[in-house]
């Protein structure tokens, strides 16, 4: 599946979970609806973006003891996860359900703006993949800094 099919369905189920009407191939073109649709989608990044920055994450370790990172369409993505049983279902996903999965503590604004500017790479964040409610937080303006940023301003 591609990127623009599963970006696609996770709106989708997005949208269901928030209790909205999903738009049907008639309502799609209506200028209203989807601007609606847009504000909606926008609306709930932020609050999702807002959740993770505030909460304590766990990220795994490679066995170099770093970060556990994952490459995904053509950029590398900190794994990080809400609680045990979200790493747990990550690891069962990977066929690597029997491993004991070592881990640290970070405060998710910690990850997104400062330990994403510190890398010699460009890197996002995939907050509980594996898992219904999984997101990811790419490195682009708004949240992570400018510098670090896809999007944003090379620094000199």
């Amino acid at each position: 599946m591609g990127f623009d099919e599963e970006w696609g369905r996770l709106r989708a189920d997005a949208v269901q979970r928030r209790g909205l009407p999903v738009p049907s191939d008639e309502t799609v073109g209506e200028p209203a609806t989807e601007a609606d649709a847009s504000t909606e989608a926008r609306e709930a990044v932020v609050e999702r973006l807002t959740e993770f920055r505030s909460r304590l994450v766990l990220v795994p370790l490679d066995d170099r003891e770093g970060l556990w990172t994952a490459e995904l369409g053509g950029l590398d993505w900190i794994c990080a996860f809400s609680d045990e049983a979200a790493l747990a279902r990550f690891g069962v996903a990977r066929g690597e359900g029997h491993r004991e999965w070592t881990y640290r503590r970070v405060v998710g604004a910690r990850l997104l703006d400062d330990v994403v500017p510190a890398l010699d790479f460009p890197c996002g964040v995939a907050w509980n993949a594996a898992g219904p409610d999984g997101m990811l937080f790419p490195p682009m303006r708004g949240i992570v800094p400018d510098a670090a940023a896809l999007d944003g301003e090379a620094t000199a």
